[in-house]
């Protein structure tokens, strides 16, 4: 339930600029979403974790381009980062990968998604997914199978509040905290006197509701019978004197009847705003008479997934608030067929593919080929239940696909239990009726990564305003940014195409300022969900699976490990920075001179050299005025500036394959200028060159490189008789299947030595929004 907003402008707004404000909100605070297809939900040490991501907007579901980085973290159960990565997002889409490290414990991770942008919104709204990781190389510590449950129940009002003779239905959920799912119970309600009032057992995954009506000054207690025969008391949550109850009841086929009931039996006006996905569908007003006010809703007005109906009272304060689900009529249609329904041990298994949405369709699709082991505890995500039901609601949702297929009486009250007990908004009511306008420190990410800093000075530690900041990353694809520090001392350089691990230098011209501190600041999230992790037992009946997989993790470590490491080139811009040089010289294609002003003196006529007072500066030619700017030019070594030139004049020239020259102003952001003398290291490295001590030198990672993804092939006969063993758990992964106008595409892979049960899990979207699913099975015989 929201913490409610006060009344200090309910005098004077209207319901109509409550709506106003409400989409005017809804505007500054655009919502993304990012779902992410892992290959599997349990892992070994030692092997590749794979994934693709899906950036959508929060409304339509469709593609999005606006952010560029996507922030994929695996978390311990402390909420500590143990692999971390920033994945390049291209018109919706990105994939990634980590191999995970014999250092981890076995336990259960929490693997997690989101963009800068979403930063600002919580880290309730990241994906999040729980996966299983062994470490095989230690000692596991399996275990009997005994039961050592723990048990938990909650109560959860409709309209999130009971009050004192308004009628109410109370959903709950039970749960066995060690595994987070849902338990059988039979419940008892009693009065303070130990009369029943009603009783209550679940209707699916320990979720079911009652119904009753508080009577005043009386105390309930819920007496729960668990498994097991264990028993549980509790009271159920506070009862308001005074207030407003809401009940939502489907009265006819197609129609929502919306009750609201009051404590107050003077009329007045309410007030009813249903939106879906920060969209608004129904806005109606009732009179309250008799403390009791209806609103008819037709479900063919909503669209398919979940609607938040808040009730405002006459002052426009929200009184209460449940949420409604209607399921997605339209989806994408995936087929999945096999040319066999079971294969030998290294047999070419090949995949049709057909993706529709009323006819033909293309898609965008992932697909993860591996075998169905018992270590899969953790449920796999369907993207088409995470965005429209698990994303908008808070919580771990147990099997949530299931809410999708199922129908009928008793599948429509467990979704409807789900919507009671899983209740969310992605913003409080206070956000919108508070006037004053909402301010968002993260921004999204439109062109690539945003690197931030922090300038301070060091004498005092306070921040350190419009100071001329410079980030460089030395290399032979150098990159150079400037900016100016804020009123708080952060400084932003927007760095397009940052690629791999890199070095970063984050300084000041020196020569002018001397006294600051510089940081760069970390962009992975610090704050973290409240949902928890599942508890980790390994049981004795998974000996042998855990077997196959250290087998697993071994062979291809020790047979394949010159394939299993092959990135892809990012396919970056290869010229310079600052663009096409004016003048290049290959030093080496000179007589070399030992020292850099005999170099600059005979080599480069478009830089004049010039020794005053203080010592060496450069005079570059503007090529196109035929006149030598009188300024220092930007003077770089292997794009980090140098701007005492005293100190290039006495760097060994031998250590530079090359010069380059802009003889024109150059425009860096607000920096400009006056042309540019560019020299390049060997190595890209600065072969040496004492840069000053007060710069910050700090490793920096860029966008992650795209692993290829590696399966031996048994084309030939040879192949097929090879003698290295093959005992992969993860056959095929294919994070970018494009399906054709027709909806069609094919691929194919082969299957390893290891009999059994496997899954192909595809996963995909249309450009225009429609998430679709499918798992297929095969079955790998051994030879007789």
């Amino acid at each position: 339930m929201n913490t409610w907003a006060g009344t200090a402008n309910g005098q004077t707004r209207t319901f109509q600029s409550l709506l106003t404000d409400f989409q005017e909100h809804n505007r500054k605070a655009f919502q993304e979403k990012i779902f992410l297809h892992l290959d599997r939900s349990a892992y070994a040490c030692g092997e590749t974790m794979w994934f693709k991501a899906y950036y959508v907007d929060g409304t339509l579901y469709q593609p999005l381009d606006m952010s560029k980085v996507a922030y994929v973290e695996v978390l311990d159960n402390g909420n500590k980062p143990v692999l971390q990565g920033k994945i390049a997002l291209k018109e919706g889409a990105g994939s990634g990968s980590f191999t995970l490290p014999v250092t981890l414990a076995s336990g259960k991770y929490r693997v997690r998604a989101y963009t800068n942008w979403m930063k600002n919104f919580g880290p309730e709204f990241y994906f999040e997914q729980p996966v299983t990781i062994l470490n095989t190389f230690q000692p596991l510590g399996l275990k009997p199978l005994t039961d050592t449950a723990s048990y938990a129940i909650q109560f959860f009002p409709e309209g999130g509040n009971l009050v004192y003779g308004l009628p109410a239905k109370v959903a709950f959920k039970a749960t066995n905290t060690r595994t987070g799912k849902g338990i059988g119970l039979q419940g008892t309600l009693l009065d303070k006197a130990g009369k029943v009032v009603t009783t209550f057992q679940p209707t699916k995954m320990g979720m079911g509701n009652f119904r009753f009506t508080p009577v005043a000054e009386e105390v309930y207690t819920a007496v729960v019978k668990l498994p097991g025969g264990k028993e549980l008391r509790q009271q159920l949550p506070h009862i308001e004197e005074q207030g407003y109850s809401l009940l939502l009841e489907e009265t006819k086929p197609g129609e929502l009847l919306i009750t609201a009931h009051s404590s107050n039996s003077q009329p007045e006006t309410l007030y009813l705003l249903g939106h879906t996905r920060q969209t608004v569908m129904v806005a109606a007003t009732a009179i309250l008479a008799n403390g009791k006010a209806s609103f008819s809703v037709s479900k063919d007005s909503l669209p398919a997934g979940i609607t938040h109906f808040t009730v405002f009272n006459s002052q426009q304060r929200p009184v209460c608030e449940r949420l409604f689900f209607k399921r997605p009529t339209k989806q994408l249609d995936i087929a999945a067929s096999l040319n066999k329904a079971q294969y030998g041990t290294r047999e070419k298994v090949t995949v049709d593919l057909l993706s529709q949405a009323s006819g033909a369709s293309a898609a965008n699709l992932s697909m993860a080929v591996f075998k169905a082991d018992d270590l899969r505890a953790d449920d796999l995500v369907n993207i088409i239940a995470y965005l429209y039901l698990t994303s908008d609601l808070k919580g771990t949702i147990e099997n949530p696909g299931s809410y999708l297929i199922e129908t009928g009486s008793q599948a429509d009250e467990a979704l409807d239990n789900l919507m009671l007990t899983h209740g969310w908004s992605r913003f409080t009511w206070n956000e919108v009726l508070n006037q004053q306008a909402a301010t968002y420190p993260f921004l999204p990410e439109y062109q690539g990564h945003l690197i931030t800093g922090l300038v301070t000075h060091n004498a005092t530690g306070a921040p350190a305003k419009n100071i001329r900041t410079f980030l460089a990353s030395p290399g032979k694809n150098a990159r150079f940014y400037s900016g100016f520090s804020s009123e708080k001392g952060s400084v932003l350089f927007d760095v397009k195409d940052f690629f791999g691990p890199k070095e970063v230098i984050l300084q000041t011209n020196f020569l002018q300022d001397s006294t600051y501190h510089f940081q760069i600041t970390d962009p992975f999230s610090k704050k973290f969900s409240a949902t928890g992790l599942p508890n980790f037992d390994l049981q004795e009946n998974l000996r042998e699976t855990i077997h196959l997989r250290h087998l697993d993790v071994q062979a291809q470590n020790i047979y394949l490990e010159q394939f299993l490491n092959r990135y892809k080139a990012p396919g970056i811009d290869s010229l310079p920075f600052y663009g096409q040089p004016s003048k290049r010289y290959l030093l080496d294609d000179y007589t070399r001179f030992k020292v850099m002003e005999e170099v600059m003196r005979e080599y480069v006529p478009g830089v004049m050299v010039r020794k005053r007072r203080d010592g060496f500066h450069f005079m570059v030619l503007d090529g196109d005025r035929k006149l030598f700017f009188q300024e220092d030019p930007l003077v770089l070594l292997d794009g980090v500036p140098i701007f005492d030139i005293d100190q290039i004049m006495a760097f060994d020239p031998l250590k530079i394959q090359k010069l380059e020259v802009m003889e024109s102003q150059y425009f860096n952001g607000s920096l400009v200028s006056n042309g540019v003398v560019s020299y390049t290291t060997y190595k890209g490295d600065l072969a040496g060159f004492p840069l000053d001590t007060r710069a910050l030198l700090q490793e920096y990672e860029g966008l992650q490189l795209q692993r290829e993804f590696y399966a031996p092939v048994y084309e030939t006969e040879e192949q097929k008789l090879s003698r290295l063993p093959d005992f992969r758990n993860l056959l095929y992964w294919a994070p970018e299947i494009t399906t054709d106008k027709n909806g069609k595409a094919s691929t194919h892979f082969y299957t390893s030595d290891v009999p059994g049960t496997y899954l192909v899990v595809v996963q995909g979207l249309t450009k225009g929004g429609l998430p679709g699913s499918k798992v297929v099975t095969f079955d790998v015989k051994k030879p007789l």
